[in-house]
């Protein structure tokens, strides 16, 4: 039978965590306005979220969408400095129960497992099918074929059926508080898209770091 995890709320919404995730949330933006603003008042600040949660009390702040291009077009939507605090706090506890059980060769979002990884284990493939690149003479039956897909998914965040999400994450995860701030997050999200079936905006994680 599949391990579930059931009291992972107070892990969640503890004062370590909640500290673990702002210090990953300010990671590069300790210049920001918003960071500074916060920082005003650090500890104060940490404690109303904490409050927040455990009272389940707490509601994400409207995200701020704009245009960017970096060449080409995008419309992104943020969540305010606070909230990314949650999200962190969130997939600091929840991440590596979902992690060990993605295949090895998936490289999006992972530590360790960046653009150079996937790069070399790309160059792996590539010599397994082409007997590291010897290929004239080699054309038998037994020859291996290899084939390389690029894709990308059209408006992937849009496609993410909130229902199917949450019936996923409820295989592992037997803690309501925990669905439940997942669901504040998602619900945010819906509301300030602009889309209808609980569908995500684009570019935008449902569990934002």
């Amino acid at each position: 039978m599949a391990k579930t995890y059931k009291n992972i709320y107070e892990k969640i919404v503890s004062l370590s965590n909640l500290i673990l995730a702002w210090r990953k949330a300010r990671k590069g933006k300790t210049k920001k306005d918003y960071v500074r603003g916060f920082e005003k008042d650090t500890l104060r600040n940490l404690y109303s979220i904490q409050k927040e949660l455990l009272e389940q009390t707490y509601s994400p702040k409207p995200l701020v969408t704009f245009i960017l291009r970096d060449p080409k077009t995008r419309t992104i939507s943020k969540s305010a400095f606070r909230d990314r605090i949650v999200h962190h706090a969130l997939v600091n506890i929840i991440e590596p129960i979902f992690d060990k059980r993605f295949i090895y060769d998936s490289c999006a979002n992972r530590i360790g497992k960046g653009n150079l990884f996937a790069l070399r284990r790309f160059d792996e493939f590539k010599r397994k099918v082409s007997r590291n690149g010897k290929i004239n003479g080699w054309f038998d039956n037994n020859q291996i074929k290899g084939y390389c897909l690029k894709a990308d998914i059209k408006h992937y965040f849009q496609e993410v059926n909130h229902e199917v999400l949450l019936r996923i994450l409820r295989r592992k995860i037997k803690d309501e508080k925990t669905i439940w701030l997942i669901k504040e997050i998602l619900n945010n999200i819906s509301a300030h898209s602009g889309g209808a079936n609980g569908f995500l905006p684009r570019k935008v994680c449902p569990l934002e770091i």
